[in-house]
């Protein structure tokens, strides 16, 4: 999966589960404020990534994905590989 694609399902998802305009989503911008995230949406969001790209993200990782960015750069590098057919 390329990352322009990671982005733009990201993008799409997080603003219908947290009811954002994807306008807002800027790769710097903080992911916290952004989208509002308080404990309960935090892991709304760890579980949204984790069901969608089959990747766990220990609590210890997420302390580290601050930025829009990050997330994207943390789902592109733990993608399980995919095997092309």
């Amino acid at each position: 999966m390329t990352r322009n694609k990671i982005v733009e399902q990201m993008n799409t998802m997080l603003a219908e589960e947290f009811e954002i305009e994807q306008s807002e989503f800027a790769p710097e911008a903080s992911l916290k404020e952004t989208l509002k995230l308080d404990s309960i949406n935090l892991v709304d969001l760890i579980a949204l990534v984790q069901m969608t790209y089959k990747i766990t993200i220990p609590v210890s990782d997420m302390k580290q994905i601050h930025t829009f960015n990050d997330l994207y750069d943390y789902i592109e590098g733990h993608l399980p590989t995919e095997t092309e057919e």
